[in-house]
């Protein structure tokens, strides 16, 4: 063991003089790929817009400002809270709320079973799983509109098996909207919590079931805490993406089901949008997001 452990700062020391430069690709894919457009939208959320589209190099809040405040049509009355942006955010957090907790709802049994199937099967229920991120999430929301509508496939089998009496009225719905986000993001909850309970000794269930324990209370006490950062990671995962999503409900919602990724869409649609508007949109819904994860990330370093 001594031998090893002296190998390996040997390796780690022969490494040490061009370690910055074996981290140079990842820094600049991050630089490029990443912070400088986030940057690109801050320096643009303090623009102002112009008359006729685009942008005017003049810094100012007035983005920010229309986001909050309500100053009236020609901007000169009195500020008051704008509460159809906030509205539309708040609605925004609440559906990725509903899809993260129906995608836990399912994706939890789903990991579960394909962790506890053998070894050899576990890459075939692996394989279905991935299988809709072959196609485009546009068709895959498309496909979504069109299995749902009132003459589609769904409610053809519903009428012809004599469930219901006449056609649901799924579209432009707050259920439509969450059938597309739950379809789109749901594997992004199973992979995770499946990595976790592929890790999990099931010989403490047996202990807690030779302790008298039932299944709940070994579920909640044994089972949960084990893969805990599984279920935590793929709710992030399914939270995130699911709160800037503009595909499910433009194609699959209407004005009622608006969000905030959206909004953040209809702003750079042709030379009528207002850049600045959208972007100061997006750097409020990168910020709440931020401030979500460093919460979290503050909380488990005190729990570690």
């Amino acid at each position: 063991m001594a031998g090893g452990g002296a190998s390996g700062r040997a390796v780690s020391r022969s490494f040490g003089p061009v370690r910055g430069w074996l981290l140079l690709p990842s820094w600049l894919v991050i630089g490029i790929f990443l912070v400088l457009p986030v940057g690109i939208m801050l320096v643009y959320s303090f623009l102002t817009k112009e008359f006729r589209g685009g942008v005017i190099w003049e810094f100012s809040l007035a983005a920010y400002d229309r986001f909050l405040f309500d100053r009236g049509l020609f901007g000169d009355e009195p500020p008051t809270i704008q509460w159809t942006y906030i509205a539309i955010f708040a609605r925004s957090i609440l559906q990725a709320l509903v899809a993260t907790v129906i995608c836990l709802l399912i994706g939890f049994p789903t990991a579960w079973f394909i962790a506890t199937r053998p070894p050899a099967t576990r890459a075939v229920w692996l394989f279905l799983i991935t299988i809709p991120y072959w196609v485009n999430l546009l068709i895959r929301t498309v496909s979504m509109k069109f299995l749902i509508r009132e003459n589609g496939p769904m409610n053809e089998a519903l009428l012809a098996l004599g469930v219901i009496a006449e056609p649901l009225q799924l579209i432009n719905t707050d259920l439509a909207v969450q059938l597309g986000l739950f379809y789109s993001y749901l594997p992004f909850m199973v992979l995770p919590i499946y990595a976790a309970v592929e890790r999990y000794d099931f010989a403490l269930s047996e202990a807690a079931a030779d302790l008298y324990a039932d299944r709940w209370t070994t579920l909640r006490h044994v089972v949960l805490p084990a893969v805990r950062p599984g279920i935590v990671a793929g709710c992030i995962l399914v939270f995130v993406p699911s709160l800037g999503a503009f595909l499910a409900p433009d194609l699959l919602g209407g004005a009622k089901t608006f969000m905030i990724g959206s909004l953040i869409e209809e702003q750079f649609k042709g030379s009528a949008g207002d850049w600045p508007f959208g972007a100061a949109a997006s750097m409020i819904l990168l910020s709440l997001v931020l401030v979500v994860l460093m919460i979290y990330a503050r909380q488990q370093a005190r729990t570690g």
